[in-house]
């Protein structure tokens, strides 16, 4: 596999130490679309065969039964990390040398039993895939299997495992009685038994998550499951804060079915792109259903490991109805959920100081634009998600709005994230959300990368009109990595695109004026400099320029030698995998969680898993 670190364009740019990888290649197949085949069969002899040689630990049988071009993923089930492994011997040597594990054809559902399927998930190479239930040593996992012909012989394409349980520590499940029959002197009711767990009176949390959104009550959610208890803080007032204090028109630009959460889906009528507002009651209601364990308005003041008791020592400053208590408390792991990324990343230009306009700031600080400027000259500096959606708000409060493009960037409707990007798989008429996030995980992502050069080509099409229109407008646009698009581009930089839900008929329209590749030299009292001497007028400016690696905040809340310790966060690993966040970081007893309510909703799992298994002693640091 080839990876390059130094690629020019802007498209190709990765966060530092990040490998930008390069799109696999799916078999050749000779099977033709009317061609009988019987897939149960054929899939039933390949998982014997494996079965047989992973029981013997065989690695030549083993090696034997895949592609010369193929691929193993496995997350938790064959080690304690996250691996792709590429190749027939070196899948057969990963997968022999781990614990003994049997693989049985999951037969619960069409889509799970084996069928005739597009292995490249697009149509042009067809094979046979299907679900399988996965049994080691020491707990469960799924996965997803697909196979291809070659020279009238049917091969392992791929493999996905994806841990679910523990042997003996699986979550528990079915509902509880309720109620204790008969006389108990002194018992408290629910409420009291609540107000006694979320305090912790008299014992410690073996795990302190720090942050109350997606990243953090999936994450609690997940190991209350597995009874691992657990504590929240937040420094804002109410759970969801963090998103009601955003700008005042944001909406989710992912659709509902690929942002439910665990155990507690929304509701079928919820609306398809959710309002933040919204949003942030629903997180309130799920830590009250969910009955997760949640201090507000509480700051770590200071915290550290001892390395022989493998425990923290935190220092917390809880404000709360009678006033504000300092609680120390000593849990064996912390888990970093303060957002995708650290601090905001807010540029320093000679003169800021001396802006006179009416408003100058990051765009996590930007509340709405006044509906009494009318007229007045806006400056968005940026051309993202944020920047689209505050250019937007300026134009409809009757701001001149001018917005500042540094690079390119990648656009995709929301017409066609619906209509083609998740068609089939996060819509209406999707499979279970267990069953797409495997489904969608099972992709290797050199694959899903070659995957997506194809998608990106069919929503390029879809939305060539309106591409047309912004360049001709001045606003420059890219495919991504590779010509691969949004998704890859957010694995790979975490930022760098755009899910247009109006911003850019506004540009088009000339709405939205556009500066293009032109570097800002001077903040002017009343507007900007740029590198080339022009200027722009501004009664506000807005930068949203995006947020730096999570490590910063590591940096704040713990200190040098933590953030020291831990590894990069987010970008790709040399096997494609995302490094750090979910996955040991570096730090013994540390974490980081985050990303999208997604990528939350699938990680929180394996994050849990993780943990619990340091608690029963199945695995160490």
């Amino acid at each position: 596999m080839t990876i390059s670190n130094d690629i020019p364009l802007p498209q190709e740019r990765v966060v530092p130490g990040s490998c930008n990888i390069e799109p696999g290649q799916f078999p050749k197949t000779m099977l033709e679309s009317g061609l009988p085949l019987d897939p149960d069969a054929i899939a039933s002899n390949i998982v014997d065969q494996l079965n047989q040689g992973l029981s013997a630990k065989d690695k030549k049988t083993v090696a034997s039964l895949f592609l010369e071009n193929c691929y193993w993923r496995d997350h938790l089930c064959y080690s304690w990390d996250f691996r792709t492994l590429e190749g027939s011997q070196a899948i057969a040597a990963f997968v022999t040398e781990a614990p003994l594990s049997k693989i049985e054809i999951d037969r619960s559902s069409d889509l799970r039993s084996p069928h005739r399927a597009a292995i490249d998930a697009f149509g042009d190479v067809f094979g046979i895939e299907f679900f399988f239930k996965l049994t080691t040593e020491d707990g469960q996992g799924d996965g997803i299997m697909r196979l291809a012909e070659h020279d009238g012989k049917w091969y392992i394409f791929t493999v996905f495992t994806s841990r679910v349980a523990l042997k003996g520590h699986e979550e528990k499940t079915g509902r509880p009685f309720g109620v204790r029959l008969g006389e108990h002197q002194g018992r408290k009711n629910w409420k009291d038994q609540r107000t006694d767990e979320i305090n912790f009176e008299g014992k410690d949390p073996a795990v302190l998550i720090v942050g109350a959104g997606q990243g953090g009550l999936t994450a609690a959610a997940r190991l209350k499951m597995l009874k691992v208890d657990t504590l929240i803080i937040d420094r804002e007032v109410r759970v969801g804060d963090n998103w009601r204090q955003r700008y005042h028109q944001l909406v989710l630009h992912d659709p509902v079915w690929y942002d439910h959460m665990p155990y507690l889906p929304f509701p079928t009528d919820w609306p398809i792109y959710t309002p933040k507002d919204k949003l942030a009651d629903f997180f309130e209601t799920y830590v009250k259903f969910r009955e997760l364990n949640v201090w507000t308005q509480t700051e770590i003041k200071s915290s550290s490991w001892d390395e022989d008791k493998k425990q923290w020592t935190v220092v917390l400053e809880r404000k709360t109805d009678n006033g504000t208590e300092t609680r120390t408390l000593h849990p064996r792991h912390v888990i970093q959920a303060t957002g995708h990324s650290g601090k905001k990343d807010m540029p320093a230009f000679k003169g800021m100081e001396d802006f006179k306009g009416d408003r100058l700031c990051h765009s996590s600080e930007y509340p709405g634009a006044n509906s009494e400027s009318k007229g007045k000259k806006a400056v968005v500096v940026g051309s993202c998600n944020s920047a689209n959606d505050i250019a937007q708000d300026f134009v409809e409060k009757g701001y001149d709005v001018t917005m500042v493009q540094r690079s390119s960037t990648c656009i995709l409707s929301s017409e066609s994230t619906l209509g083609i990007a998740f068609k089939g798989l996060y819509d209406g008429n999707g499979p279970p959300t267990e069953d797409a996030d495997l489904y969608l995980s099972s992709i290797p992502l050199r694959l899903f990368k070659a995957q997506q050069v194809k998608v990106t080509k069919l929503t390029n099409q879809n939305d060539a009109k309106t591409i047309a229109g912004l360049e001709k407008a001045g606003f420059k646009v890219d495919k991504g990595p590779s010509d691969s698009g949004l998704l890859m581009k957010y694995f790979q930089r975490g930022g760098g695109y755009y899910i247009d839900v109006g911003g850019s008929q506004l540009i088009i329209d000339g709405k939205i004026k556009v500066k293009h590749g032109q570097e800002i030299s001077q903040v002017l009292p009343h507007g900007l400099r740029f590198a080339d001497g022009t200027e722009l007028e501004a009664d506000e400016i807005v930068f949203a320029t995006g947020y730096q690696n999570m490590r910063t905040d590591t940096r704040v809340i713990f200190g040098d030698k933590v953030a020291d310790s831990v590894d990069d966060v987010w970008g790709l690993d040399k096997e494609g995998e995302i490094r750090t966040i979910w996955r040991r970081s570096g730090h013994p007893g540390f974490w980081f969680m985050g990303g999208n309510l997604a990528l939350s909703r699938y990680y929180s799992r394996l994050l849990a898993l993780q943990i619990k298994a340091l608690e029963e002693g199945l695995t160490t640091w």
